[in-house]
């Protein structure tokens, strides 16, 4: 199902963890998120019943089908990291956490200091976590696998429930 909102395209994929909303630009990919989730503004999801539209040629419609056919792939257990363009707003500190995840291979957990140590800003744990905390593109950004010093899960935009099952889908794949 494909639904537009101004500037951008969206659609709805279902997924062995439910409902995804995914979002895209004539720049790349901005959203991905649990239909129905507590979301940024950035990732507003698309409606439950969004619009059909005839499909648009473009830019857009060709990155909502590299994502939607990525998504789709990492659910039945492709460990390849999205290489799609994206379209992400932020200061440049936050869009260095957000490509830094990128790099995070499937089945691997990083914790947020080690992530804020690369960056060469260490001891910023908590500023590395904020800037994944406002991550709009669940999954494909894999902010599920960054995890506390102590090797637990810590905070999750779309609940620890889902973080949990994403990070044992990998184990069991990878």
């Amino acid at each position: 199902m494909i639904g537009t909102d101004s500037d951008r395209l969206q659609a709805v994929v279902d997924t062995p963890f439910g409902r995804f909303s995914v979002a895209a630009t004539a720049q790349g990919l901005c959203a991905v998120a649990p239909l129905g989730s507590r979301t940024t503004a950035a990732s507003k999801p698309a409606p439950e019943a969004a619009p059909h539209v005839e499909t648009e040629p473009g830019a857009a419609h060709a990155h909502l089908g590299a994502a939607t056919t990525a998504l789709r792939a990492y659910c039945a257990g492709d460990p390849t990291p999205y290489g799609g363009a994206l379209d992400l707003a932020g200061s440049e500190f936050r869009l260095r956490v957000l490509r830094r995840l990128l790099g995070i291979p499937f089945g691997a957990q990083v914790t947020y200091g080690a992530i804020a140590r690369e960056l060469g800003v260490p001891g910023e744990a908590r500023a590395v976590g904020q800037a994944i905390a406002a991550n709009p593109i669940a999954i494909l950004v894999p902010c599920h696998r960054v995890v506390g010093a102590d090797g637990t899960q810590r905070g999750y935009a779309w609940g620890l429930d889902l973080k949990g099952r994403l990070l044992a889908h990998e184990l069991r794949i990878g």
